[in-house]
């Protein structure tokens, strides 16, 4: 890692936390060297930035966030930030088929021992539902990868803090709360599976928060 690099990613994390407060909370789990893939709900660019930065620095290192290819490789500093900064696992949400399969880069991340931050909603959540449906793609990886935890994590406040459409963050305290490890059943349907994966990340939402 590179002097540029390891600066801008302090800075990153350091700005995160004064702007946010944010504060980590692990009732469900401990933050343990496992490989993890740690399920968040989605309502800003910044989440997986909140996640990343309250992780133990061990962990840290090797934890990347999988975002849309679309966005963070418009643009040098964007690129720069998502692939260099954060180590991202870039996805495409165009021109996907057979031969350009969007698991493939997660499961060979997981396959090279790191640890993923992933979005199970597949898109930012901008309508008053606290979650959107589970994409499918989250039940193929972890019937791909069974042994790897899958830990639900709840942001509260991040959407208040950069709200869209807004130039300038407000600041506000934000929390970024660890629910316990969840795995996959042999021969559980997807649709039973993805619903208890939503349930469990729902039961962290604070009850002020729910619908």
């Amino acid at each position: 890692m590179s002097i540029t690099v390891r600066i801008t990613a302090s800075a990153l994390a350091g700005a995160a936390r004064l702007l946010t407060g944010v504060r980590p909370n692990w009732v469900g789990c401990l933050p343990e060297p496992r490989q993890r893939i740690y399920l968040a709900n989605h309502t800003s660019h910044g989440d997986f930035v909140l996640i990343w930065t309250v992780l133990p620095q061990a962990l840290r290192a090797r934890t990347r966030p999988v975002a849309a290819a679309e966005y963070w490789s418009r643009g040098k500093l964007r690129r720069f930030v998502g692939q260099d900064v954060f180590k991202a696992v870039l996805i495409a949400r165009e021109g996907v088929n057979r031969s350009n399969d969007p698991r493939a880069p997660l499961l060979a991340a997981l396959d090279a021992g790191n640890s993923l931050i992933l979005f199970p909603e597949g898109t930012r959540n901008t309508t008053d539902a606290k979650l959107l449906p589970f994409k499918s793609g989250l039940f193929h990886v972890a019937r791909a990868r069974p042994d790897v935890e899958l830990v639900p994590v709840w942001i509260d406040n991040l959407s208040r803090v950069m709200p869209k459409g807004e130039l300038l963050p407000i600041p506000l305290l934000c929390n970024v709360t660890f629910g316990a490890p969840l795995q996959i059943s042999p021969q559980e349907p997807k649709t039973v599976f993805l619903e208890r994966a939503r349930q469990a990340l729902m039961s962290l939402a604070p009850r002020s928060s729910e619908s």
